[in-house]
């Protein structure tokens, strides 16, 4: 069986707001304390074991960033990936109005991300579509698939997708079942999953047991699994983290994280660390193994993935 590796996600770290409940804000939102604070966070994560860099061009400066710190520290054991597909609009302005982000799965888009993107090759191992869905029509572009697969046979590298929303089961169904010339196209999905939202747990079982690549993202559900007077309803799985906490002496991110690694035993799980403080702790989910009864009890605190979806849409960029 493939051990679960803690990753790093560079979207919390790339750019001054992000779609979270933050516990701490920075008071410097400066681009260049931003860029100093990734390149800190990455070393720290590197020296500590973690190998695997995720990011996209959506992440305001976080592949930037990435493509930097790689070009001064090219190791050779490093695993990254990146996306295509959304544009990063809000340009380091504070408090922007618009989305902050817009999607696009056309081909223009396509070639244009990855004639940057490929600059971490040969550490970059897997180039996904940033959040696939039915609606963005890219699961039934055939320009678009033909490309991903010409860049899939060019470089060696993963074609993968990640996915958000109510229906993420559907799509990923849908796009692992996608062929060109007899061979799969999709070889890696990353998934929203964590304590409340577990509705893909068989379907990314059967993927793995396929030999697929399983990678987790919001893993404590854009904060909301630290306790919080807006979300009540959350009272007693807040109450049971604390407890498990105060048990394995680690903070309440590391036992989702382990949650995640116990229950689902994906290829990797991100860590959303914004400094090396967060990180730290996050790490720590490395060091102990929920009982097989806390996770049954932390099982019972998901919630219908409809709600899920409706309260986060309901989240400021902050």
């Amino acid at each position: 069986m493939i051990k679960t590796e803690l990753g790093l996600g560079l979207a919390a770290i790339g750019r001054p707001e992000y779609l979270n409940i933050r516990t701490e804000a920075d008071s410097n939102k400066s681009e260049s304390f931003y860029h100093e604070n990734a390149i800190k966070v990455m070393d720290y994560a590197y020296e500590q074991g973690i190998r695997h860099f995720d990011t996209a061009p959506s992440y305001g400066q976080g592949e930037a960033f990435l493509q930097e710190w790689f070009r001064q520290h090219p190791y050779k054991d490093l695993a990254l990936s990146t996306k295509w597909g959304y544009t990063y609009v809000a340009n380091w302005e504070l408090g922007y109005k618009g989305p902050h982000e817009i999607k696009e799965h056309s081909l223009h888009k396509l070639i244009e991300q990855w004639s940057v993107s490929k600059c971490l090759l040969p550490a970059l191992k897997v180039y996904q579509v940033h959040s696939a869905t039915f609606e963005s029509g890219i699961l039934d572009n055939k320009e678009v698939l033909q490309k991903l697969f010409e860049i899939k046979k060019e470089t060696g590298l993963k074609i993968g997708i990640s996915t958000s929303g109510p229906n993420q089961g559907e799509v990923l169904e849908y796009a692992s079942q996608i062929k060109i010339n007899s061979e799969s196209l999709f070889e890696s999905f990353q998934v929203t999953y964590n304590i409340l939202e577990t509705s893909t747990h068989d379907l990314l079982k059967k993927l793995r047991k396929a030999g697929k690549i399983v990678i987790i993202k919001e893993a404590l559900a854009n904060g909301r699994l630290f306790r919080n007077g807006k979300y009540r309803h959350y009272e007693n799985l807040y109450t049971y983290l604390e407890r498990l906490s105060k048990k394995y002496k680690v903070s309440v991110d590391a036992i989702a994280l382990r949650f995640i690694i116990d229950h689902l035993q994906p290829n990797i799980v991100l860590s959303g660390a914004s400094n090396t403080s967060q990180l730290s702790e996050n790490l720590k989910s490395r060091e102990f193994k929920l009982e097989d009864q806390e996770l049954a009890s932390l099982v019972e605190y998901a919630v219908e993935s409809n709600f899920y979806w409706k309260e986060r849409s309901h989240m400021q960029w902050n």
